[in-house]
């Protein structure tokens, strides 16, 4: 199906070049600067890649993961080898594997089952060792072991009983342990010798719960820094004396959290922090720092940030998002001045019509701000002021966490869904994460209520606005997204022309039963903020929000995602509701993967889903497709139920 929309005569982006494998991606500089590192395909999966600095046409491949990509890694102090994690199907039990750069063999440094490591500290100057948490002892609780990255020997010392986690300085003595109270906060320990005093220094009550962290030594040992709310809305960036207990503010903020910071390498002292509003700004503290950043600013377009740095200083791997071009990865030499392209994530989309994306304040009924953002399809506004020059189909496309947020840059589903005729609004309702912690607790207790209403305000403005068709907008959203797709179809049936769930939850008791184990330090923290099965009125109140008691009252069509390993939304979520709707004579479409988790990490998985997705959105909201082909039978996708439901699914499978 094509619409006859602005953007039908645009380009068609394909699936692959958005959602395949990046050509690069995750470019870093090994701590001495002799190494440049990257991600990217080998035997059609991501492995880690290292070529010298000064001769990157000298690439070798490090790792040899053939089924799941890796999505994470990074180097070992001593530049001696490259440490990624990688967990089974999903299952998120991450095992932390080296690599050694002169020899190439590959060790499994955490070589446990059931298991899921934790990096607890690393250091400047002791650079052959790191601190990890591990879960193999007690799936609840992270002890503390010693590991050498180059023996591989693992020493234990700390065995944790109660404490969520631990903070370390660059001596790799641990100075701090967290451990959660019984108000939804967490109380600050001392640790000396490896022991935890009884008594606590600190301590944070719900309210500051999200927005209050220790953010780590100084290279002494003297000086440790906090984000903290405490006294205040938003999350200041405060340095406190460890002997005498006084702390300065360095940087606030009214507008949102202190967010990123940079920190001279040798002291640990912070140079620049950033915070990001609707956008990301950088200030510096340390003059030359501001001079590097200055320079950033005025060579590159768009969005950029530090994602590696030598151990003297000297050279940066850079990031850049020009938001409507592909990302580009650069090789920074602060003494020489020069800014090197390494290379270009995805190649294929230069040229392509990425379309702009669109910083929105917008405001719920009750007078919150909602930072959000849209974007259009290409050729619906013709003078470039953010409104369409007529109303247009819209995906709403809500964020996960829920305290998580949406931030402004290049992101594949706005480009992808713009480019087939849709506007893509995101909005960060009540509870989202960075703007403060009274828009965070204002969601307190209030899952399938306010939370929801802010993204119905938002919707109804998009249609005010002229932006918006009203029976043509979908929701759409992965985690607390998904869920509030089903809130969505099922609280306001009427509003939304259909949805498209991607591993929510149906059913919120069960969905706190099933938590993983290595959650249930901070359980009384979802138990405050969603309600208490362990009490009449909590459990009330999770079923009050519960979509899976309200299926019957779903009209419009659905689509639902699931990975059969998800630890944190089991696939029972979507088998409650997909049966509750079977029972009562409702279609709905559901795609199982039994070789994903939490989200779908293989690329020909998610190309498939979003294959199955843009033609259900076609089927209902009028937009462009590619037509499935076969991307459904070169993935693991099962189509348990309602392939009839989706242009072109019967056929792609049968």
């Amino acid at each position: 199906m094509t619409a006859n929309t602005p953007a039908a005569s645009a380009p068609m982006i394909p699936r692959e070049a958005l959602f395949g494998n990046p050509t690069k991606a995750g470019g870093q500089i090994s701590p001495d600067g002799k190494w440049i590192s990257w991600l990217a395909p080998s035997n059609g999966v991501l492995n880690v890649w290292m070529a010298p600095a000064d001769d990157l046409d000298d690439a070798k491949v490090m790792t040899k993961a053939s089924d799941r990509p890796i999505r994470q890694y990074f180097w070992a102090p001593d530049s001696q080898s490259l440490l990624y994690i990688q967990d089974k199907g999903g299952d998120e039990n991450f095992l932390l594997y080296g690599v050694n750069v002169e020899t190439g063999v590959e060790t499994t440094l955490t070589d446990f089952e059931n298991t899921r490591v934790q990096l607890v500290g690393g250091s400047d100057r002791i650079k052959d060792k790191i601190l990890v948490g591990l879960n193999n002892r007690d799936p609840q609780y992270h002890d503390v072991h010693m590991l050498d990255l180059n023996t591989g020997e693992l020493t234990m010392l700390i065995e944790n009983e109660s404490y969520a986690g631990f903070v370390a300085d660059d001596n790799l003595d641990v100075r701090l342990a967290l451990r959660p109270n019984a108000e939804g906060g967490m109380d600050f320990f001392r640790v000396s010798g490896n022991e935890v005093e009884e008594e606590p220094f600190g301590r944070t009550e719900l309210e500051d719960s999200l927005t209050t962290s220790p953010a780590g030594f100084t290279t002494d040992g003297k000086t440790l820094y906090w984000l903290d709310s405490r006294g205040r809305n938003t999350a200041a960036l405060i340095a406190m004396d460890v002997e005498t207990g006084e702390k300065r503010v360095i940087a606030q903020d009214e507008r949102a959290d202190i967010g990123g910071s940079i920190s001279d390498q040798e002291t640990g002292e912070i140079e620049a922090y950033s915070v990001n509003y609707l956008k990301n700004e950088w200030t510096a503290l340390d003059p030359e720092i501001g001079e590097a950043l200055k320079f950033l600013e005025a060579n590159l377009e768009g969005e950029f940030g530090i994602s590696s740095r030598t151990e003297d200083d000297t050279k940066w791997i850079v990031g850049n998002d020009p938001v409507v071009a592909p990302a580009k990865s650069y090789l920074f030499d602060r003494e020489a001045g020069t800014l090197t392209q390494l290379y270009v994530t995805r190649p294929e989309l230069e040229g392509a019509p990425l379309q702009p994306m669109h910083a929105l304040e917008l405001k719920s009924r009750d007078g919150l701000t909602l930072p959000s953002y849209l974007t259009l399809p290409p050729g619906s506004d013709s003078d470039g002021d953010g409104k369409p020059d007529a109303a247009v189909p819209m995906v709403l496309l809500v964020h996960g966490g829920p305290w998580a947020r949406d931030g402004y840059g290049y992101n594949g589903y706005h480009q992808w869904l713009a480019n087939r005729g849709y506007a893509v609004l995101s909005v960060n309702y009540r509870g989202s994460t960075g703007f403060g912690k009274d828009f965070i607790n204002a969601s307190n207790l209030q899952w399938s209520k306010t939370m929801h209403d802010d993204l119905i305000d938002a919707t109804r403005w998009a249609i005010d606005e002229g932006i918006a068709i009203e029976d043509k907008v979908a929701i759409m959203g992965g985690s607390y997204g998904g869920y509030a797709t089903l809130v969505g179809l099922t609280y306001t049936p009427d509003t939304f022309a259909c949805g498209v769930d991607i591993v929510g939850p149906s059913n919120l008791e069960t969905l706190l039963s099933t938590i993983p184990p290595y959650w249930a330090p901070i359980i009384s923290q979802f138990h405050e903020r969603m309600g208490n099965p362990e009490t009449p009125e909590g459990k009330q109140l999770l079923i009050d929000a519960s979509p899976l008691y309200k299926a019957d009252e779903i009209i419009r069509p659905l689509l639902i995602g699931q990975g059969a390993n998800d630890p944190r939304v089991n696939q029972a979520e979507s088998d409650q509701i997909v049966a509750a709707m079977k029972e009562k004579g409702i279609p709905v479409t559901y795609v199982l993967y039994p070789d994903e988790g939490h989200g779908f990490a293989k690329p020909a998985n998610n190309i498939a889903f979003n294959a199955v997705t843009e033609n259900f959105l076609a089927t209902c909201l009028g937009g462009r497709a590619e037509p499935i082909r076969d991307t459904v039978k070169q993935s693991t996708a099962e189509i348990v139920e309602g392939a009839d439901f989706v242009q072109g699914l019967s056929a792609a499978i049968e």
